[in-house]
């Protein structure tokens, strides 16, 4: 075969292999809670354009990220998606998601709509977040499987100190059922941003001292490693 006819035969296919991601399709979605002691605010699933982007690592934060990783509100992301003609499924679990617990969702997707995000406020935290970005949605039926990393906003100094849930105010949400879980009296652990982007989340630090200390998290019972969130996704026939 002649060069130019290789080529032709490839950018064919390449084009072919595109239109077949442009098709719609039903989705079942699964979230996962993989940690002991942390909570998922409310949780955003979006089908959508590659080129959309909820988050993106190594990127200034917007305003609905900040509010998103900062207090759990997630109409902003959600009223972004929507914008672009995404298919959202918002607040499975209806309310928070607890340490071990899982929720799951069903989504059709329209024409187009081939890539995937899922975003949530992991609490307590300051500005950490699980995170999805544009996981492209596989053609071919079956059930697959994508394990989520926690991402920190960099909107906000981690000082591990109860307080804040809004965008702009220093210190961590604690609604229930975490209030007797969290502890009081911390000094901070830090009172500066370390940057100003998207970024893995370096980790609570936390203490053993539940009215006082540097840190109001558990040390034993708040902390975690990656990966934070399995979600499972099948796709129907």
């Amino acid at each position: 075969m002649k060069l130019k006819q290789l080529t032709s035969l490839l950018v064919a296919s390449g084009f072919a292999a595109v239109g077949s991601y442009a098709q719609a399709a039903e989705l079942e979605i699964t979230v996962q809670n993989l940690t002991r002691g942390i909570y998922f605010t409310p949780i955003l699933v979006s089908a959508h354009v590659p080129e959309h982007h909820l988050f993106s690592v190594g990127q200034l934060p917007g305003s609905d990220i900040q509010a998103m990783a900062e207090g759990g509100d997630i109409s902003g992301l959600a009223a972004s998606a929507m914008a672009m003609n995404a298919d959202n499924a918002e607040n499975p679990a209806a309310g928070l998601l607890m340490p071990a617990a899982s929720t799951t969702t069903m989504l059709s997707t329209s024409d187009g709509n081939t890539a995937l995000s899922v975003v949530a406020m992991m609490l307590p935290t300051n500005d950490g977040f699980i995170g999805l970005d544009a996981w492209p949605i596989p053609q071919e039926p079956g059930t697959y499987t994508i394990y989520l990393n926690a991402y920190d906003a960099g909107t906000e100094a981690n000082d591990e100190i109860r307080g804040g849930g809004a965008p702009g105010v220093p210190g961590m949400p604690v609604p229930p059922p975490l209030e007797d879980l969290v502890g009081t009296g911390g000094s901070g652990v830090t009172n500066v941003i370390n940057s100003g982007f998207v970024h893995i989340h370096p980790g609570s630090l936390g203490d053993d001292d539940a009215a006082g200390g540097h840190s109001d998290i558990n040390n034993t019972v708040q902390r975690w490693l990656n990966p934070v969130a399995m979600v499972t996704v099948t796709v129907s026939e």
